[in-house]
C-alpha cells in the first residue's frame, strides 16, 4: 500500500506541477489508484456512481446559494456604508480607523462566505480611504489580507460547506463551531494593531474631531440591512427553523433586499452576480468531482486504513499529530488554494483525525484556520492576489504586510488545539448528546 500511495502522490504532483487542472489531476489518479484493485472492478462505472451520488446532495445545494449571496452584496454600496457605520465609534483606540478592516471584514464575512469577495469588496473602500487620512501603508494592507481570511471562518462559509460533504459532517454544527474561533481571530488582529500603535505613534494621522452621539447613531443605521441579513440567516440556523441549504436561500432573498434597498439591484448588477455565481459554484463541484473519485479509488486499495493504522503505530500524541498537520498544510498553502487543500487531503487526513481521537467539526475549524493561512501565503495566497491588485504594491510588499497575520493565525490554531471548548461550545449547547 505505501508503494501504491507513493505513486499517486508523486503522479500528482507531477500532474500540478505540469499546469493540469486541479480537478482532472483528481480524477486521472482516481483512475490510476483503480488499476491496483482486484476483483475486476469496473473503474468507468464506480466513476460514474461516484460523481452522481456525490454531486446530488440537496446539503451541497447550499454552496451556490451562499456564492449568490456574497456574489449579490459584492455589487452593491456594502462596504461603503459598512466603513461608515463603525470609523465614528474607533476613534478612541489605538490604531483607530484601521480597526475598522477587521470589523468590517468580519460583518461581510458572515453574508459573503468567501474569502476573496470579503478582502476585496472591504478593500475597495477601505484603502484609499486609509490612505486620503494619512495611515501606514503596510498595517493597512496586512490588515485587509488578514482579516479577509474571515470570510471562510465567520459562518456561512463556502469552505466549511466544502469540508462538511467532504468528512460527512454537520454543516449546522460546523457552522456554529466557527463563531467564537471567529471572534477569536478578529481580537488577535485587532490586538496586534492596537500594540502596533501604541509602538509606532508617529505612523498615525492626528485623531478626527469628537463627534455627536446623535451624528454617530445616524451613521451606524447604515449597518442595520447587514446585520438584519446576519441575524436572520443565524437565528433559521440556531432556533432549527431551517436547514443550512434553506438559510442559504433566506440569505440570497435578503441580499437581494438589501440590493434593492441600496440601489444597487439592477439588471446588469443581477446578470453579472449569476454569471460569477456559476464560473465559481461550477470550478468547486468540478473539484469535488474529481475529490470523492479519488477518495473512493484510495478507499478500494486500502491506503487510508493503512496510513491511518501507520499514524497510530507511531503512537504520536495528539498535540503532536496537530503540529504536523498543521506544517503539512502551511506547506501545501503555499502551492494550493484552500478549497483545493481540503479536497486533496480529506480522505487520508480524517482516518488519522479519527484514530487520534479529534471531533471531526473541531478538526473541521483547525482545517478552515490553515486554509486562512494558505490565503496569506506566498506565492498563490488569493488575498494577496486580489490587494497587489487593488493596491498596485508588488506582490513582496504584500506578503511581508501580510506575515504578522499569519503567524497570529499560528496562534489562533495553538489557542484552539489547548483549548478545544472554544470551537465545541456552541455545538454541544445546540446539539446535546
Amino acid at each position: 500500500m505505501i508503494e501504491v500511495s507513493g505513486l499517486l502522490l508523486v503522479l500528482l504532483l507531477a500532474l500540478l506541477a505540469g499546469g493540469v487542472w486541479i480537478a482532472i489531476a483528481l480524477l486521472a489518479c482516481g483512475w490510476v489508484g483503480m488499476q491496483f484493485v482486484g476483483g475486476g472492478i469496473p473503474a468507468g462505472s464506480v466513476l460514474a456512481t461516484t460523481i452522481w451520488g456525490n454531486s446530488a446532495s440537496w446539503t451541497l445545494a447550499a454552496l451556490p446559494l451562499f456564492i449568490w449571496m456574497g456574489e449579490i452584496l459584492f455589487r452593491t454600496k456594502l462596504s461603503e456604508e459598512m466603513f461608515r457605520g463603525l470609523s465614528p465609534w474607533l476613534n478612541w483606540l489605538p490604531g483607530r480607523l484601521m480597526h475598522v478592516n477587521v470589523l468590517a471584514c468580519g460583518i461581510f464575512g458572515s453574508v459573503s462566505g468567501s474569502s476573496a469577495a470579503t478582502c476585496a469588496t472591504v478593500a475597495k473602500i477601505a484603502l484609499p480611504e486609509l490612505k486620503k487620512r494619512g495611515y501606514d501603508d503596510t498595517v493597512s494592507l496586512g490588515s485587509l489580507a488578514g482579516a479577509g481570511t474571515l470570510g471562510i471562518l465567520i459562518p456561512p462559509s463556502i469552505t466549511m460547506v466544502v469540508y462538511a460533504v467532504a468528512a460527512n459532517v454537520s454543516i449546522i454544527q460546523v457552522f456554529l463551531a466557527g463563531f467564537l474561533p471567529g471572534l477569536l481571530v478578529m481580537a488577535l488582529y485587532s490586538g496586534y494593531i492596537a500594540i502596533w500603535a501604541v509602538a509606532n505613534p508617529d505612523k498615525q494621522p492626528p485623531p478626527e474631531p469628537k463627534t455627536t452621539l446623535r451624528w454617530k447613531l445616524k451613521e451606524s443605521a447604515q449597518l442595520i440591512p447587514c446585520m438584519l441579513l446576519i441575524l436572520l440567516v443565524f437565528a433559521s440556523l440556531m432556533f432549527g427553523w431551517a436547514t443550512a441549504t434553506e438559510c442559504a436561500a433566506w440569505g440570497v432573498v435578503g441580499s437581494f433586499a438589501i440590493a434593492w434597498w441600496s440601489g444597487g439591484l439592477s439588471w446588469d448588477a443581477f446578470w453579472q452576480s449569476v454569471m460569477g455565481t456559476t464560473r465559481v459554484t461550477c470550478m468547486i463541484m468540478l473539484i469535488l468531482a474529481g475529490a470523492s473519485f479519488m477518495s473512493t479509488s484510495m478507499a478500494y486499495t486500502g491506503i487510508p486504513l493503512a496510513l491511518a493504522s501507520w499514524v497510530d503505530g507511531l503512537h504520536l500524541s495528539p498535540y503532536a499529530l496537530i503540529c504536523a498537520l498543521t506544517i503539512m498544510y502551511i506547506v501545501l498553502g503555499t502551492a494550493l488554494d484552500g478549497i483545493s487543500m481540503i479536497v486533496l487531503t480529506t480522505a487520508v487526513v480524517i482516518p488519522m483525525i479519527k484514530t487520534a481521537g479529534f471531533d471531526l467539526v473541531w478538526f473541521g475549524i483547525f482545517l478552515v484556520l490553515v486554509v486562512e493561512m494558505a490565503e496569506v501565503s506566498p506565492p498563490v495566497g488569493f488575498n494577496l492576489f486580489v490587494l497587489q491588485t487593488m493596491s498596485g504594491k508588488d506582490s513582496n510588499t504584500v506578503a511581508l504586510a501580510a506575515l504578522p497575520f499569519f503567524f497570529l493565525l499560528v496562534a489562533a490554531v495553538a489557542i484552539i488545539t489547548v483549548f478545544p471548548d472554544i470551537v465545541m461550545v456552541l455545538p454541544r449547547l445546540a446539539f446535546p448528546d
